[in-house]
């Protein structure tokens, strides 16, 4: 096990940014539904895992949108080692994201990806 000294830069994680990607993941991917997210995940052909996430203005003002994208990038930053690789995965925030529980979103966002046989 490595010891952090804090003067290592995260990992960053990639990001899916382009809108034909978006939409092929959401027309042929498979999905999971749960009371905090939506998840869809397709198979990218690469060795490293893709995040995309998507907020509605439904949900609320800007801090409120931005709340729930940076909840749902830290669980996903947080599973990583128990996920697999080679996924392009998108999270669609529902309403709860933004001011749920925080344990209860990781729970489903772990549910979801049980769902998806994406947990190793």
């Amino acid at each position: 096990m490595a010891v952090l000294t804090g003067n290592e830069p995260m990992k960053k994680t990639v990001t899916i940014k382009e809108n034909r990607t978006f939409r092929r993941i959401y027309n042929r991917g498979k999905s999971a539904v749960t009371p905090y997210l939506v998840l869809y995940v397709r198979p990218n052909g690469q060795k490293r895992n893709r995040l995309g996430v998507t907020v509605s203005t439904k949900l609320g003002c800007a801090v409120v949108r931005n709340r729930a994208r940076r909840r749902l990038r830290e669980v996903f930053r947080l599973a990583g080692p128990d996920l697999r690789q080679g996924y392009d995965i998108i999270l669609v925030a529902r309403s709860r994201a933004a001011d749920g529980d925080y344990v209860r979103l990781t729970q489903a966002f772990y549910r979801a990806c049980g769902e998806l046989k994406l947990l190793i």
